[in-house]
């Protein structure tokens, strides 16, 4: 898609007023706003922040289906990004939309680049993050795999469960830290042992709120429960941290009638032979005799 004809006639008026705006959005919804031109600048109900340190310049774009990249640098400074969010996670996969804008008149401006933030490097006092075009997308394998357990997941459109039922959601408090992997939380007698297990907390509090956790192990204790989750939280919990505990699923089939009574939607293969099957062989006092499956 070719630039406006009025941009383009001011590209070509040689004096230009162009400044470079970037707006970064969070998967919680936050949104970012920064410029390199001298003041603030509005549009589109964002405000982009000048002062920011932010610089965005060395953009690489290409025609066809090859990946556009790009880098950004700037300051951890009191607009908005900080290193404990960096360390949290909040920004990963943030949305970015980079602009060319007529400082003069914000109205005619060009999008140049849109993706999503990839690696972030930290340092002392600034970051150093990398820009994915929409493009990286097309890297993502598609379809279905031909494998025992479930591809689905818990409570889309393609599993069916019902998420809002009581007991497969349960608001808790943390009542201490054990370490960064590991908290335990209010009891909750209701629901048996393991049944969190390989679902996720997602934290509505504290330094780490927005953040979602998958857990590993889901154990009871005198009082409390006791979650230890598969990667440490980046940033610190506190006692009384509030979080969403969401019932888990290991994918497999008895799991999905035991558990959830939806065997209709189990999206796996379970009987696919097993990779031992290949190298197997007819024995006369084994079940592999050579004979007939159907007739025993």
């Amino acid at each position: 898609m070719g630039i406006s004809s009025e941009f383009q006639a001011l590209l070509d008026g040689g004096a230009t007023t162009i400044c470079r705006c970037w707006r970064m959005v969070r998967k919680d919804g936050v949104s970012f706003g920064f410029t390199d031109h001298d003041r603030d600048l509005d549009f589109g109900g964002q405000v982009y922040l000048a002062g920011s340190g932010m610089d965005a310049s060395a953009l690489e774009s290409s025609t066809g289906l090859s990946v556009d990249n790009g880098q950004a640098v700037g300051a951890l400074s009191a607009v908005g990004l900080q290193d404990a969010d960096i360390l949290a996670g909040k920004f990963d996969r943030a949305e970015v939309v980079q602009w060319l804008v007529n400082w003069r008149d914000v109205s005619v401006r060009e999008m140049v680049f849109r993706g999503s933030l990839g690696e972030i490097r930290r340092g002392a006092t600034g970051f150093e993050v990398e820009l994915r075009s929409l493009a990286e997308g097309l890297n993502k394998p598609l379809g279905r795999g031909y494998v025992p357990g479930c591809d689905a997941v818990l409570g889309d459109a393609r599993c069916g469960v019902d998420l809002g039922l009581a007991g497969r959601v349960e608001t808790v408090s943390v009542l201490s830290v054990v370490n960064a992997r590991r908290v335990q939380v209010d009891a909750i007698p209701a629901a048996d042992l393991g049944w969190f297990a390989n679902g996720h907390m997602r934290w509505v509090s504290g330094a780490n709120a927005g953040v979602v956790s998958i857990v590993k192990v889901d154990a009871a204790g005198v009082d409390f429960r006791d979650m230890e989750l598969w990667e440490e939280l980046r940033a610190p919990v506190a006692v009384g941290d509030v979080a969403e505990l969401v019932v888990g699923c290991d994918k497999r089939h008895g799991t999905c009638g035991a558990k959830f009574s939806n065997l209709l939607n189990f999206r796996g293969f379970p009987t696919i032979p097993g990779e031992d099957w290949v190298a197997d062989f007819p024995r006369s006092d084994g079940t592999n005799t050579g004979g007939s499956l159907l007739n025993g």
